[in-house]
């Protein structure tokens, strides 16, 4: 059995100080920067100033409008209409034209269109449960309340509905796309800062000490975003998403307390060498340097005495035997260091060879992973 361990939950092996990485068989630790460290950090302050700005200029101009509104007073009664400039509220009685169901947005809501005193079209869009079927509105008479000009909202015989111009609480969806966009993009922030200056400290194409912080992130931005939509105040919802990003920030805390404690010096992964009893063709890709740069083709071929790579998936077609010359080091995780950047899916793992003084690395997957040293070991003693 070929000795390995799997540390899944936590293989950085560096403390926040970055100290430089317990050495690993088979493997130099990074000596540079991570080289995708810029766009995620670009990513993240675009977000940062997209949700600055929603909250500094929308937000604050949709609180603005409902604070107005709701000082509105009733213009007074023998005033003539100045139309869009009125910043009284106006109620008149209109007539219903018709009423159509919104097909376009999903929930229940209707577009309303009526004829005010004069002779004035107007139209509405309610959203919501209506008093009654729409299609039995047709030239019923409502009051309708305008204020600057737009239809606020509308009062039937069963009760008061507000349109969508109705300013009161129209600050939430604002609110909550602000919250929302700013905690994301506080994963690709802490994800570029932690490639440009923490990346030295672990080759790890996954590391706990990024991907956690990222989850908390991701967590608050989607909890921030339905409290702002849920909750009654801006003071109201900033509280809660205070109260949630303490939650979040000491569920993160002792999760990082037991991965630190659970990790690990040696990364490698246990496995049993096997060799098939017959032909196995599997994805897989043999990836170095000099004679070991095409990468082969996608497709591994093993078997008793045979490890071959092809780039046909049935491998019948152009089959190129691995030179007896590559040997099996270990089983590891995916390392940023690894050709490609290690940008391999998530279940890959990385068999890692070598040949003479060339480091080779073959990636497949690892329910055929234990088939690789097994042919390799084969093809060695085959005569």
């Amino acid at each position: 059995m070929t000795r390995v361990e799997d540390d899944k939950d936590g293989q950085d092996n560096q403390d926040d100080e970055g100290d430089p990485p317990p050495g690993r068989a088979g493997s130099a630790p990074p000596n540079r920067p991570h080289p995708s460290a810029t766009w995620p950090a670009a990513l993240g302050g675009v977000l940062l100033l997209i949700a600055a700005w929603l909250l500094l200029v929308n937000v604050r101009g949709a609180l603005a409008e409902e604070r107005e509104f709701r000082a509105a007073v009733a213009c007074p009664t023998r005033t003539v209409s100045t139309g869009g400039s009125e910043d009284c509220l106006r109620t008149v009685t209109a007539r219903i034209d018709r009423a159509e169901r919104d097909t376009k947005h999903k929930g229940a809501s209707y577009w309303l269109y009526v004829t005010e005193p004069g002779g004035k079209k107007d139209s509405a869009w309610i959203k919501g449960h209506t008093p009654g079927s729409p299609t039995a509105w047709s030239g019923a008479h409502v009051k309708v309340t305008l204020w600057r000009g737009e239809i606020r909202y509308v009062d039937f015989p069963a009760g008061r509905l507000s349109t969508h111009a109705d300013p009161r609480g129209s600050y939430r969806p604002r609110l909550a796309a602000s919250l929302g966009i700013g905690f994301f993009g506080l994963a690709p922030l802490w994800a570029g800062y932690w490639w440009a200056r923490r990346s030295m400290a672990s080759p790890l194409r996954a590391p706990w000490q990024l991907s956690l912080p990222m989850v908390g992130a991701l967590t608050l931005a989607a909890t921030s975003a339905v409290v702002a939509l849920v909750t009654h105040g801006i003071w109201t919802a900033l509280e809660c998403v205070a109260v949630a990003a303490g939650v979040v920030l000491l569920g993160c805390t002792v999760a990082a307390l037991a991965l630190r404690r659970r990790q690990k010096d040696d990364d490698t992964i246990e496995v049993t060498p096997s060799v098939p009893t017959s032909e196995q063709c599997f994805a897989g890709s043999v990836l170095g340097e000099g004679r070991y740069s095409a990468g082969g083709g996608g497709y591994l071929v093993a078997a008793p005495g045979v490890l071959l790579t092809t780039p046909d998936p049935t491998g019948a077609f152009a089959r190129r035997p691995v030179p007896s010359t590559l040997t099996f080091v270990r089983v590891r995780p995916p390392y940023w260091t690894d050709p490609h950047s290690g940008d391999y899916a998530a279940e890959n793992v990385v068999i890692e060879c070598h040949d003479g003084e060339t480091p080779v690395v073959i990636v497949t997957k690892k329910e055929n992973v234990a088939w690789v040293p097994g042919a390799l070991e084969s093809v060695a003693t085959a005569p």
